[in-house]
């Protein structure tokens, strides 16, 4: 089995992939124009990672209720500081940094819709 996508209920899809594509380079796979809106995003490697939508007959997570411990989603960054400080001029909302004796630098924090975004430039990849 390989990994094919993250999907997330949201209120807006419309304002989630803006985001997401203009701030974090993801790009359009696929998208439905009609509800439930699904869209599919890429990130710069070509893999699908995201899926959103818009259904009303579902629950949306409250992502303020839940630590991003619960779950998040991470990217990979060149420059985190450069990065964080882009990401909050566009909505984000810084959370928390960890740096990890391994020289790992992780940022967690919120995008503009709640939900946890973690930055990370590791030290070794994984």
């Amino acid at each position: 089995m390989v990994f094919e996508h993250f999907a997330v209920n949201v209120a807006n899809v419309t304002k989630v992939v803006q985001w997401y594509t203009t701030n974090l380079g993801l790009t359009i796979a696929s998208q439905q124009e009609v509800s439930p809106f699904m869209t599919f995003l890429k990130d710069s490697s070509g893999r699908v990672v995201f899926e959103f939508y818009q259904r009303t007959d579902a629950p949306m997570t409250n992502f303020l209720k839940e630590h991003p411990a619960t779950f998040h989603v991470a990217f990979i960054s060149e420059n985190i500081k450069k990065d964080k400080a882009r990401l909050e001029k566009a909505g984000a909302i810084f959370v928390e940094e960890v740096l990890k004796e391994d020289g790992t630098y992780l940022i967690m924090l919120r995008d503009p819709f709640h939900m946890p975004l973690q930055l990370c430039q590791r030290a070794v990849s994984l």
